[in-house]
């Protein structure tokens, strides 16, 4: 399996709401936005610059896309990014499309990560630097 990553130019941030909470209009504004719902929490990633001031979140986010489409009968595609990551000690926020997934990881842990996915051939196009 080759594997092939492309860093998005975006800063995203995972905001946290209550679980009955709307999902804001901020949060679905971008071109790149994801919003999951469960009994315990509204989870939101968006482009940093559309949260407002006051809402928890973990700011400072940069996304990895797999450059795809992915068939759901491939497997292994996140344990190949995560493994090598993991090893370098690169925390990681996964989620999936359905046509790729993407791996987040704090920007200041991109130099570092995308170090460790060459290394562990990962093809890695970072258009940002």
């Amino acid at each position: 399996m080759k594997v092939r990553v492309r860093v998005l130019p975006i800063l995203f941030s995972i905001c946290r709401l209550e679980p009955g909470e709307p999902v804001p209009a901020w949060a679905m504004s971008g071109a790149f936005f994801a919003v999951v719902r469960t009994e315990e929490e509204l989870s939101l990633l968006c482009p940093t610059e559309r949260v407002p001031t006051g809402v928890r979140a973990a700011h400072g986010w940069r996304a990895l896309m797999v450059q795809g489409p992915l068939p759901f009968e491939e497997v292994g595609i996140l344990l190949a990014l995560a493994a090598p990551l993991a090893a370098a000690g690169v925390s990681i926020f996964a989620l999936s499309t359905y046509d790729t997934d993407y791996v987040l990881l704090r920007e200041e842990d991109l130099p570092r990560a995308l170090d460790a996915l060459r290394e562990a051939h990962i093809q890695v196009d970072d258009a940002t630097h």
